[in-house]
């Protein structure tokens, strides 16, 4: 089974659009995991553009009671303290999510749009990890599909990588680009499983390219989702749109 992990970054950046607390994160938490979701993905900034320190506690607490379901926290492990984000490690040490998936983000990014280059930044990340790693927490580093790196994502003591698909999904319509770069991200994941890590993947996947890749990248164990998620969910409601979601997982040939 690939486990879906729903990224709630939109939902919380449609309550920051107003005072209050209108939509609850923890609410659309909880439509998620009642419609099937495995799990539950943030990655607070710290700008605090969308998910807050407070929400990453309140769903901490939620996914913590709740057998079987996973939280995992994303984020630039390097960001510092930024008026009231602590900063992510601070987080993590906190609320202790079964996942910490490490993204070498910066401030200014949009969105994340690049995986870690690790000939710079092993060095750096190693103490980081093994500290995760002795509070319990699966760490799982933000990757493109280069089999050098994630040979090095191996050796710097990494327990899964996350594959950044967004080339993948920019070249969905474009099948002369599609199908040699998808052999990366089969070759990729058919790297990581050999040297002993679990493969996830995330960004800009959706209900169109989704069952492709869930179907040709074997060895693939989650996907986190939010973005096109969150636009489904606006035509088909929630519940609907986790379902899909789920469906399109559950049939894939692997």
């Amino acid at each position: 089974m690939i486990a879906l992990s729903v990224n709630l970054n939109k939902i919380a950046l449609i309550r920051n659009s107003r005072e209050g607390n209108f939509p609850s994160v923890s609410d659309f938490a909880r439509y998620c995991i009642d419609a099937g979701a495995d799990g539950i993905t943030v990655h607070p900034r710290p700008d605090q553009r969308h998910i807050r320190p407070g929400d990453v506690r309140d769903l901490s607490q939620l996914v913590s009671a709740l057998p079987g379901l996973e939280f995992n926290i994303e984020g630039n492990p390097f960001a510092p303290p930024r008026d009231t984000y602590p900063g992510l490690l601070a987080l993590v040490r906190e609320t202790r999510p079964d996942q910490c998936t490490l993204v070498p983000d910066s401030n200014d990014q949009l969105t994340s749009d690049h995986g870690f280059d690790l000939r710079v930044s092993a060095e750096a990340l190693a103490p980081i990890i093994d500290e995760l790693k002795n509070l319990g927490v699966r760490i799982s580093l933000f990757m493109d599909p280069d089999e050098e790196q994630i040979a090095l994502a191996k050796a710097v003591g990494a327990d899964r990588i996350e594959l950044y698909t967004g080339p993948y999904a920019a070249a969905w319509n474009d099948s002369a680009t599609l199908d040699p770069l998808l052999e990366r991200y089969i070759s990729a994941a058919r790297a990581a499983v050999d040297c002993g890590l679990g493969v996830n993947a995330g960004h800009d996947l959706n209900l169109e390219n989704l069952r492709r890749f869930a179907d040709q990248v074997v060895g693939l164990q989650e996907v986190s989702i939010g973005h096109a998620l969150t636009v489904d969910a606006l035509k088909m409601g929630m519940a609907a749109a986790v379902k899909a979601y789920k469906t399109c997982l559950d049939s894939a040939a692997q």
